[in-house]
Parts: structure tokens; sequence; C-alpha cells
């Protein structure tokens, strides 16, 4: 078993919103100041995905000797959505950032399956989505990943349907030890859900298809501890499935300063492993 550390970018989201810091300064900053190797970005921080400006990134990476391992993607449209219209042009829009992960040498895309409309025609549309996107990132040797990350895409049966579905060796999971509230898509605590996905089924039955994992840590308490999730219950789950590969170090606290909840998912994750 080889588990290694990634910092998400998600990390350092306010301090990326409120322009402290640039998408360009961020692989400086994971080996620098959390002594983390590689990293994990978010395109809606990307100042562009032209050739120019990921060589200005490339270069970052290249002289903090940093990795880069996988982009998330959001809002490029619903690959879930059953009109056909809308979700091809969701999938194009997907495309350009399959091209960027291959420019700046990342093996990973992270896209989520959004939609409207029953349980089965999203799960119809996102695998033909799926399909055409594994397609496209083949020949780039990229792996294309669903994120747990509300409604149907929150239950682990549903994830794994899809992906069994679609199968194609580029195409997995990435189990996120939050975002398994059903009821409200963007709900990033169980708090106030009406209906949540029990985390430790999610998790168990997504790690077989994970080609990495999202430990997303919310606020600590006294101990350093999180108190929504039984994280040492999670993390022997991922060790017990043989997983090997990348554990994402994403902290998503409101109350805490972002460095802190770095330093203290680093250090419980350590302590756990």
């Amino acid at each position: 078993m080889n588990l290694k550390l990634s910092l998400a970018e998600w990390s350092l989201h306010r301090t990326l919103e409120e322009g402290k810091i640039s998408n360009l300064d961020f692989p400086a900053i994971a080996k620098h100041v959390y002594n983390i190797d590689t990293v994990e970005y978010v395109n809606r921080f990307f100042a562009g995905y032209d050739s120019t400006y990921l060589s200005q990134l490339l270069q970052r990476t290249s002289d903090a000797g940093v990795t880069n391992h996988l982009i998330m993607i959001d809002y490029e449209g619903n690959l879930a959505v059953p009109s056909d219209d809308e979700r091809l042009q969701a999938v194009d829009n997907h495309k350009k950032w399959i091209e960027a992960a291959k420019f700046l040498g990342c093996s990973t895309v992270r896209v989520n399956l959004h939609g409207d409309g029953p349980s089965n025609d999203k799960k119809i549309a996102s695998i033909d989505s799926l399909s055409r996107l594994s397609e496209f990132a083949r020949p780039l040797d990229i792996n294309v990943v669903v994120e747990n990350h509300g409604s149907d895409s929150s239950k682990g049966t549903w994830l794994v349907d899809v992906v069994k579905a679609v199968n194609q060796s580029n195409v997995g999971l990435l189990p996120d030890f939050g975002n398994f509230c059903i009821a409200h898509p963007w709900g990033s605590t169980q708090d106030g859900c009406e209906e949540a996905y029990d985390r430790y089924k999610g998790v168990e039955e997504m790690m077989p298809y994970a080609k990495a994992v999202s430990a997303k840590t919310y606020d600590f308490n006294e101990k350093r501890e999180q108190p929504l999730m039984d994280y040492q219950r999670l993390l022997a789950i991922v060790k017990s499935s043989g997983f090997s590969g990348y554990i994402g170090v994403e902290f998503e606290g409101n109350t805490q300063s972002e460095d802190s909840g770095i330093r203290n998912t680093i250090s419980l994750i350590k302590k756990l492993l």
C-alpha cells in the first residue's frame, strides 16, 4: 500500500477569492509552506487555459519541485442533464480542461454529475457523458473521476452503477469524506440536510473504483479532531480497500483559518495512518 498526500487548492479558496494569492502562487505554497509536493487545482482559479498561462504555471511548478496531479472542473455545464443539447455542450466545455491537465502533466481531472430530472434519466445521461469524456481523455493518458457532490451523486451505489456501466479503465471515482448531503446539492455538512447518505457506507462502496481520495475536513474541535465524522474509521476504510495513490488534503472549515485547518488536517491524517 502506497499512500501519499496531495494538497487540494480548495483548502485555500477564501484566500484565493480575496485576491491575497493567485493560482500561480499555489504550487510554491504547497511545497514551501506545507511541505506537500503534489497539488490538485480548481479550474475556477485559473486566469486562463491558453498555452501562455499554462506555461507560466508549469514553470512555477517546476521551480518549486511540485508534481501536478489533478484539476477539479466546475461550472462547465451539467453532465447528468437528460437534454442532449445542453449535456453535449457541457461535454465539449470539459475537454479544454482535459487538454490543460495533459499540458501540466496531471494524471486526472475531476468532474461532477449534476443535472435535473428522474434519477434513472440522470444515470443514463451520466453514462453517456463519461463515455464521451473517457474516449477524448484516453489518448492523452488522462483519468476522469467523479466526486460525490450532492443529489444522486452523493449516493455510493448510484455512482458505482454509473462507473461500472461506462466500464473504461480511465474512468473512476474520487470519494470525498464530506459531500454526502442528498437533499441540498451544495450542502457542505450534514447539518440541515433533509436526507443524507451514510458517509461510511458511501466511501466503502466507492473505494474499489477510486483513483484518488479527498480527505475533506471541516472546523476542528479543541482536541484537533473532526466532530462531524469518525476520521479514524474513514481512513481505515481507505486502507482496508488496498488503495494506493494520493489522499488529498481538503479543508473546508468556516470559523477557523485556512492555514490552521490545513495543518490540522495534515497532522490528523498522518497520525491516523
